[in-house]
Formats: C-alpha cells, sequence, structure tokens
C-alpha cells in the first residue's frame, strides 16, 4: 500500500488499481526508444500521450502514482474540499438571500474526505496505466535513473532511448522549523487523509495552498490561524487584490499572523504549541491540533542520476533548461515542476506540448518565452493573475495604460451578492495591446480565460469590447474594459469634429 492512500478504503483502492496496479508487470524493453518520460504527472502523462500518438515509440517511468501531485495530492482533492467548503459557506450566509434554514446545519468533515476520495477515484481512469497501454505506451513502474545520455535503468531493466524527458515534478518544501518534525506536521501530501476535522489548524505559509486551505478548514468549523513572515497574504500578487481575498478570510474566522516568524514549536499534551514572534518583536504561542506547512515546492532532482547523462540541475532550481525547454544534455528535455518556476498543472501541460515539438521535430523552436501562463487560486474570491502588474512594468520601463472595472459595477455579481473584487488590465499605452490582467472575482478562475485568449493571439481591448456578451453574465465586466477603452480613443479632435457634424446635420 503506497503511504499517500489512507485511509485505505475502497475509493483509494480504485485510485491505486488505476495509477500502480498491485498486479502490473512491466513490458520487457526491444529496440530504442523515440522517447522515454521519467515521471508520470501532467507533463510525463501528456509528453507521453502525445508522443504515441504521433507514432513514436515511448517509455513512460513512475514510482509511485501515475497522475502526480493534480490527481493525488494537489488540484482534484484540494478542489473537492472547496467546493464543499462553499456549499458550508453558502448555509451560514442563506439569511441574507432571504432563505432561513432550520436549525443548525452541521459540517460532516468525514463524509466531506469521503466524497473528494470518491471524486478523485472516479477521475483517475484517465491517467491510468491500462489507458496508457492503450494509448501505445509502455508504462513501467519503479525507480528511474540514468546510466548516461542514452540509457536509462528502472530496477534493472535497461531501456535505450533517442530522447528523453524529465517530468518527475517537485514535492513540498520541508521543515527547517525547530522542532516542528518532531511534533509532527502536515503538507499538501499528507492533508488530504485527514478524516477527523482538527479543531485548531495553524497554516504556516501565505502563499495559494495555504491561503485556500485556510479558508475552506475554517468554513468547516476549525479555528484556523494563518502565519506569513511578509506583510500581505499572496506576495506575489497586487496589494489590493490580495487585501480582497485576506478581508474573506478574515471574515471567515481566520486569524491572519502576518509579518510574523515562526521560532519553534514543541508539543504540549495533546497539543502542539507553535511560537511566534511579530514585526514590533513580541513573541506569543498558540495551541493547536495540527499543522499545515505550505512554504513552496522543491523539485524532485534527487535519485535520477542525472550528472551521469550530463544534465545540470540544482536543489532549489531544479533542472536548468534553456527556452526550448532542453537540458544541458542536447537530446534530454524537461517540463513542469522540476524544471520551471511556474508550478501549475495548465503550465505543465503546455510545457509538454513544447518538448513534444522540440524533441521530435527537428527544427521546431517552441519557446516557453511566448507561452502566456494564467494562474488562479481558488479562494472565495477567486484571484487570477496573467502577464505583468503595473509594478512589473515599471520595473521594465513599460508605459502603460490601466482600465479597470469593479464587481460592483457588474450587475450580475450585485444579483449574486458577490461583489467583492474587480476586472483590472493593463495595456501598452497608445494601444490596446493587453500585456497583463488580474481579476479578482467569484469565478476569476473563468474570467481570465479569455484575457489568456486574447493575450495569446493579440487580440485587444478594443475587439473585445465589439465582442456582444450575454446579460447578465459576470463576464460582461470584461467587455465593459473595451467600453472604457474606446471612450479615451474619442477625444480632442475627433469629439470635436464629430460634434460640428452633428450641429451641421440638425
Amino acid at each position: 500500500m503506497l503511504p499517500q492512500l489512507n485511509p485505505y478504503d475502497d475509493h483509494n483502492q480504485r485510485l491505486e488499481a488505476e495509477t500502480h496496479p498491485n498486479d502490473w508487470i512491466n513490458p520487457a524493453p526491444s529496440g530504442r526508444y523515440n522517447m522515454v518520460v521519467v515521471g508520470g504527472g501532467t507533463a510525463g502523462l501528456v509528453t507521453a500521450a502525445i508522443a504515441a500518438g504521433l507514432g513514436a515509440k515511448t517509455a513512460l517511468i513512475e514510482k509511485a502514482l501515475l497522475g502526480g501531485d493534480c490527481l493525488n495530492v494537489g488540484c482534484i482533492p484540494s478542489k473537492a474540499i472547496i467546493s464543499a467548503a462553499r456549499y458550508a459557506a453558502a448555509l451560514r450566509d442563506s439569511e441574507k438571500y432571504g432563505i432561513q434554514v432550520a436549525g443548525d446545519s452541521e459540517v460532516d468533515f468525514g463524509e466531506v474526505m469521503n466524497r473528494m476520495r470518491f471524486l478523485r477515484a472516479g477521475i483517475s481512469p484517465h491517467d491510468s496505466a491500462r489507458r496508457f497501454k492503450k494509448l501505445g505506451v509502455d508504462v513501467f513502474f519503479g525507480h528511474g535513473k540514468f546510466v548516461d545520455s542514452r540509457l536509462i535503468d528502472v530496477d534493472g531493466a535497461k531501456l535505450s532511448f533517442k530522447k528523453a524527458c524529465i517530468a518527475t515534478g517537485a514535492r513540498a518544501t520541508a521543515s527547517v522549523i525547530p522542532g516542528l518534525s518532531e511534533v509532527g506536521y502536515l503538507t499538501n501530501e499528507t492533508l488530504f487523509s485527514l478524516t477527523t476535522l482538527p479543531k485548531r489548524l495553524a497554516v504556516i505559509g501565505g502563499g495559494p495552498i495555504g491561503t485556500e486551505m485556510a479558508q475552506a478548514f475554517a468554513r468547516f468549523g476549525a479555528k484556523v490561524y494563518q502565519i506569513e513572515k511578509r506583510v500581505q497574504i499572496l506576495s506575489r500578487e497586487d496589494d489590493d487584490a490580495a487585501k480582497i481575498v485576506q478581508d474573506s478570510l478574515i471574515r471567515d474566522g481566520v486569524e491572519i499572523c502576518t509579518e510574523t516568524e515562526v521560532l519553534h514549536c514543541e508539543k504540549n499534551g495533546d497539543a502542539k504549541t507553535v511560537f511566534l514572534k511579530n514585526k514590533d518583536g513580541q513573541s506569543h504561542q498558540i495551541d493547536v491540533d495540527e499543522v499545515l506547512l505550505s512554504i513552496g515546492r522543491t523539485p524532485n532532482v534527487e535519485g535520477l542520476d542525472l550528472e551521469k547523462a550530463g544534465v545540470d540541475f540544482d536543489l532549489q532550481n531544479g533542472v536548468r533548461v534553456n527556452d526550448r525547454l532542453q537540458t544541458s544534455s542536447s537530446n534530454i528535455f524537461a517540463a513542469g515542476d522540476v524544471a520551471s518556476p511556474h508550478k501549475f498543472t495548465h503550465a505543465a501541460d503546455f510545457m509538454a506540448r513544447a518538448v513534444v515539438q522540440n524533441s521530435l521535430f527537428p527544427g521546431t523552436k517552441k519557446r516557453v518565452s511566448s507561452m502566456q501562463i494564467p494562474w488562479t487560486t481558488y479562494t472565495s474570491p477567486e484571484l487570477s493573475q496573467m502577464g505583468l502588474t503595473k509594478k512589473q512594468a515599471a520595473e521594465k520601463g513599460i508605459e502603460i495604460e490601466t482600465f479597470e472595472v469593479s464587481m460592483s459595477d457588474v450587475d450580475r455579481a450585485i444579483l449574486d451578492g458577490e461583489t467583492d473584487g474587480f476586472v483590472r488590465v493593463h495595456t501598452r499605452k497608445g494601444s490596446d495591446k493587453i500585456i497583463g490582467a488580474t481579476i479578482v472575482a467569484v469565478n476569476a478562475g473563468d474570467l481570465i480565460g479569455e484575457v489568456s485568449l486574447a493575450m495569446t493571439h493579440n487580440i485587444g481591448l478594443k475587439k473585445i469590447g465589439s465582442a456582444i456578451h450575454p446579460y447578465p453574465t459576470h463576464a460582461e465586466a470584461i467587455r465593459k474594459l473595451g467600453d472604457l477603452y474606446n471612450r479615451t480613443r474619442f477625444t480632442g479632435f475627433k469629439k470635436r469634429l464629430l460634434k460640428k457634424w452633428f450641429r451641421w446635420t440638425r
């Protein structure tokens, strides 16, 4: 039984049967592979599926569960929990919609987690070993390590390859906090094995994962403390956008401790005591039942014998690649979290597509720098970002114009009672070309898709403003940005000329 799969119930057994079957027999390697992929997460699965679909002889190596973090301990389980937490919040806030809930609503946390495991198992066939075998991929379970730049060993089996892709992903960064390892802590890799709601939870880290889980667990009824050493949570986002999310967490009962350092941890009976120091140098402590550590991701580069293949890497940043995702060994590529600062499933997906193009088709130059990569934090409201922020544009010396629509000016948001947030777009000065966007809204992750399409295909705000959007929808906020842009162009000489025309024709 693999360690992630606790409790080992019917749902997790179904997951295991799809992603690491107990009865799986590795194929016997024969001849040279066009592509060998090390790692069966998103980047590895997409690389293997496309390569095999094109007719390339392809092998895929995975030592744990196919599906990687996204399926097993990331996107899928976390969003299942977040959706349940949103229903809990909706019941709590139902009175403002004129709906009275008879009696007190109660969260059955065990059933919330059971539902998550059921849904995760139901999605797992898409990433299953048998599916990839049917796609024509030779699937090997075991520990893969390079023998040289043309040969890889999987538990004694030798796979010869023309091209290879390293897609081993990343893991939760381990604790360096004194005493925390001794008292025990959770990461995203163990959080989803919980069956009982911790009454008190400390979340160390103010990034997307920590923030999402802090809000969700507070909505389930836990007393949550979120501890962040920086000035705000979600520090890579615009200050005002992050503040809207932070205020929402506070309303949900999260006690947020920013500019706070964790000094050490101790066991205190059944409790875990976390000792803190704030920006003023004042020390205090909190007692909790569980600690969730969410301070970043560390690339999985150990144990691959990358040196033998001539692949440069470092333990903090992972495998070094050029703009075509090629490593220092010209026939070996890398994609996904092991080689990118953009540790998102959708980024791994498109990097994998670039690897296939660049490795299997000589002369192709699909560049990572040309990719427009959005991201979303799935709090309530959601926060999505793409391209440059105002600060980043200034640092690059790019003059911009900024257009913004508050969700409080969008009729659908008003009707839904979800007016917190805004849609903000930056364009190059004197142009409608979009170079960045920030969206804070209940469904920002969906809204950013229209901006992504526009930025990828050079569709400007003028054309967005001319596209008819259904009314009333949240997406109307983006159409309104087009109107704002067009109004700025109707000034000066054009306006004076048109006034003269109307005066002459009336």
